[in-house]
């Protein structure tokens, strides 16, 4: 059974306002809500149309935050269309001190919530476990990103900063992914670094793109070139395997 004052707490958590005044945020699905109980997220509920049986990766201090629901009650609650069969609330973990060493990717402005999702699972698979984010990239705990991740945000160590005022405090060499670049096949790569990426519409901020020491692209191949620009997220996955690729051997 849910009750009204959990239903209205749940459903609140939908706008950034709430997250940030309740410090909770909710996943979606059996797959996602365990990867964030084994990486030691703080559970605070667990609404699930599963058997108890069902859920046996509950330790017994999180049974207690258990509650059984019917399928109609987790509709209400859910922020999907169709909803999964359970849904969690947690503690937003709280993120860990700047570092400005090691390989790590910057958005600036990354509007889309499944752009950011799929960025985020990228780092994971890539082993880059720092992600930098401008002020006015789009939430890491928005819904639509959690579910996009698919458990990966547990995984990395994602904070949001003054993105011009982080680059003027690292000695990292700074590359940007523009459209006017060197190719990124033909450079010489380090295994330190800030890659920056930009807004979908927009690319790199102007502020930023003069902070950049070593502009690069990915270069469109093929006669017909009417392709404007790649998705950031799909730039994201290219470069990522590029720099791992050259400076993993």
């Amino acid at each position: 059974m849910v009750s009204k004052s959990q239903l209205k707490l749940i459903t609140s958590l939908q706008q950034k306002k709430y997250r940030d005044k309740t410090g909770l945020f909710v996943a979606e699905g059996p797959k996602v809500i365990a990867e964030f109980i084994k990486a030691g997220l703080s559970l605070v509920s667990f609404f699930t149309t599963s058997s108890e049986d069902q859920v046996a990766y509950l330790e017994n201090d999180l049974r207690k935050k258990y509650h059984q629901v019917s399928s109609n009650e987790l509709q209400k609650m859910s922020f999907l269309k169709t909803a999964n069969t359970s849904l969690a609330v947690f503690n937003i973990p709280k993120t860990k001190g700047q570092e400005r060493k090691g390989f790590i990717i910057a958005l600036d402005a990354v509007r889309d919530p499944g752009n950011l999702g799929t960025i985020i699972r990228l780092c994971d698979w890539f082993d880059v476990t720092q992600l930098i984010c401008s002020e006015d990239t789009t939430d890491c705990f928005n819904p639509k990103v959690v579910q996009a991740t698919m458990g990966s945000l547990a995984r990395i160590d994602i904070r949001y900063v003054n993105l011009s005022e982080y680059i003027k405090n690292t000695s990292l060499p700074i590359y940007g992914a523009v459209m006017d670049g060197d190719s990124v096949y033909q450079s010489t790569l380090p295994t330190e670094a800030i890659i920056v990426l930009g807004n979908e519409a927009n690319g790199i901020s102007e502020e930023i793109q003069k902070q950049i020491n070593h502009p690069i692209t990915i270069p469109q191949f093929g006669v017909k070139k009417d392709t404007e620009s790649l998705n950031v997220a799909t730039a994201t996955a290219v470069l990522l395997s590029e720099f791992k690729r050259t400076t993993e051997k």
